[in-house]
């Protein structure tokens, strides 16, 4: 029967998303194993905090850098201010003499060509990327690092150390979890498809075509396997981050960050080619793309289930479930009243993402390209 069929084949690429995929990337790691030949480096580093009216969070930030342990005629620190309108640069300044520099863009143009502005104005051979509200511990520069000793790395992703604002793990904490779990996977066995902008480090060769309209953090690493190299999460890089002081923004946030990553992904579709880009062509469309259909097919397996479920039988208790889970979901969303815990918190925000990524797509179809920010408060 075709609604069973279509209703079968939306659950299997559900499950593909989110379990096939990793479980074939176990699998291969099984048998091929990339090592990262990490050792004790110190090139010239320019590392680069990008910020737009953070008045209130710019001084800690800098502060934090500051207390880096690697030397001082090394590094080069730098705050990419994005034209802003508070007391952001004044405060910058007030640093100089403990070596930051600012460089300012003369309009606003978003956080991509911020790093841009202040990409041109260095001549380091790695680049350190940080968002202001991400803390790092005083050897996270020198740690990061020592994956460059493989020539075979072009970019490095920090892991994600979230942290609620009474320092509990929540709904995002365990989601942040299967994530960085998946990153290790495919660093085993072959190459990142995406890194954390909050904290990621990049080779210069791989920074020199700077897309100042795409999100950098996916661009760069892209761009690193256009010219033959690998990128890779380190689980000893860490980066400390608290979750947003409003976590009803956070649906505008996902939905602003996978519109931001569809346009880099249609930009980059010859990288689907897996004559020329072998394994990575195959991540890339398991990663991303079958992640950002993932609300279609479950909207089919809903409709197609509702349809089967109009015949007595278990097809009507699998409907049931389903929408009992959908149910559950909606209430916590929106409903203050129900207890904190993970068990609700987790089905909620399974589908807050698939909505946020619906909603990205129809933004992305009309034409939005979200070039702007604002940075979240947390």
């Amino acid at each position: 029967m075709l609604i069973a069929l279509l209703f079968w084949l939306s659950v299997l690429f559900v499950w593909y998303a989110y379990v096939g995929y990793p479980l074939l990337l176990w699998c291969l790691g099984t048998v091929r194993r990339q090592v990262v030949r990490k050792g004790l480096i110190q090139p010239s580093v320019t590392f680069i905090i990008t910020a737009y009216n953070e008045e209130k969070r710019i001084r800690e930030k800098i502060e934090n850098t500051l207390t880096q342990d690697y030397p001082k005629d090394r590094l080069d620190i730098v705050i990419a201010s994005d034209c802003s309108t508070d007391r952001t640069d004044p405060i910058v300044q007030s640093f100089q003499p403990s070596g930051i520099r600012l460089v300012r863009l003369p309009h606003k143009g978003g956080k991509e060509a911020a790093q841009k502005f202040a990409v041109e104005s260095t001549s380091s051979d790695i680049l350190v990327f940080s968002d202001v509200a991400t803390m790092l511990p005083p050897n996270g520069i020198s740690t990061i690092l020592k994956n460059f000793a493989d020539p075979s790395v072009g970019c490095v992703s920090s892991v994600d150390c979230f942290i609620d604002q009474d320092g509990r793990v929540s709904g995002e904490g365990a989601y942040v979890q299967y994530e960085m779990w998946l990153r290790r996977l495919e660093t085993t066995v072959n190459s990142l498809v995406g890194l954390s902008g909050s904290f990621f480090a990049a080779r210069r060769e791989v920074c020199l075509d700077w897309a100042s309209d795409l999100q950098s953090d996916f661009n760069t690493l892209l761009n690193s396997v256009k010219k033959g190299l690998r990128g890779v999460s380190d689980e000893e890089s860490v980066g400390y981050y608290k979750n947003l002081a409003d976590e009803r923004k956070e649906y505008e946030r996902k939905v602003r960050t996978v519109v931001r990553g569809i346009s880099v992904f249609m930009r980059s579709l010859a990288l689907l080619n897996p004559f020329k880009y072998h394994l990575f062509a195959w991540q890339l469309i398991s990663h991303k793309l079958c992640r950002w259909m993932v609300p279609f097919a479950l909207i089919l397996a809903f409709v197609t289930n509702g349809l089967l479920a109009l015949n007595p039988g278990w097809y009507r208790t699998l409907f049931w479930g389903q929408a009992a889970f959908y149910g559950l979901a909606v209430l916590y969303l929106w409903s203050q009243r129900l207890p904190k815990v993970a068990m609700l918190r987790l089905p909620s925000f399974f589908v807050m993402v698939n909505l946020s990524i619906l909603d990205a797509w129809f933004r992305y179809l009309r034409g939005d390209r979200i070039l702007s920010w604002d940075p979240s408060k947390r």
